[in-house]
């Protein structure tokens, strides 16, 4: 066995945990202090929020119609297919919503964040506002952060509006009323659901800015490097989301 493999595996894993939990730390600090590049902020929010408008909508719709037409199948032998709307904004506002946006903003929007950066790091961009006395986590990280847990819970927000809608619609194709739909959410929704469904994608949004810049801020190996750390962002992000999810729900039931 190469211990000396092991050990520099050990090693490198945890300054790269070391050097993630600094560029948080930074990055939040600075979160308060001016400058506030508010024009960075914008276009951030631009290609984070409204271009993912599309893919968010698209989401939440089939899989709202899609749990909407499954528990229809399971709740019709017991005569209880009224409480179909209920099922899907449990399951929506609670956790495929939450989970579903942020791992297509992962895929979209994270990779990106890396891909940019690190084309910067590899054309020496980085250096260049280094030399001139920029302020590189200010300029670059801060706003991208900032956008993303802003952006995010309102894209979550979206996604679980329109898989309501979408559930409707398969739901009416059985008879189901409008006030019944809507009765039945009531009947299984409570405050800390909802509560719940905003805290996760803040959280899911701010583990995706902070692997996205941090693979992006350490790219290397040229347009070939840039490719990879886009692709590790995505992995990264997407098993956070999923073992943060299990964290987080389970912190929810406990305190319900």
């Amino acid at each position: 066995m190469n211990f000396a493999f092991i050990e520099n595996t050990i090693k490198s894993t945890l300054l790269e945990i070391q050097s993630f939990f600094q560029l948080t730390w930074r990055a939040i600090c600075k979160i308060f202090s001016a400058p506030f590049y508010y024009h960075e902020f914008a276009i951030q929010m631009d290609k984070i929020g409204v271009g993912s408008l599309f893919i968010i909508v698209l989401t939440g719709t089939f899989t709202g119609m899609v749990m909407a037409l499954q528990a229809l199948v399971q709740l019709k032998p017991f005569a209880a297919t009224s409480y179909v709307g209920g099922m899907v904004a449990v399951t929506m506002v609670k956790e495929l919503g939450p989970v579903l946006s942020s791992l297509m903003v992962a895929g979209r929007v994270g990779s990106a964040i890396t891909a940019e950066l690190g084309t910067m790091v590899v054309t020496e961009q980085i250096d260049a506002m280094k030399v001139e006395g920029t302020d590189i986590i200010k300029r670059l990280v801060t706003p991208r952060l900032k956008a993303t847990i802003l952006a995010l819970p309102l894209l979550t927000v979206i996604a679980d509006t329109v898989s309501l809608v979408g559930g409707y619609i398969i739901a009416s194709g059985y008879g189901i009323k409008p006030i019944m739909y809507l009765n039945s959410i009531t009947q299984f929704m409570y405050f800390t659901d909802y509560f719940e469904g905003l805290v996760k994608p803040l959280i899911f949004g701010f583990v995706i800015s902070m692997v996205g810049c941090h693979v992006g801020l350490n790219t290397e190996g040229g347009a070939a490097g840039v490719g990879e750390s886009a692709k590790r962002t995505v992995v990264f992000s997407s098993v956070l989301i999923l073992v943060l999810d299990f964290f987080l729900a389970k912190f929810f039931v406990t305190i319900r």
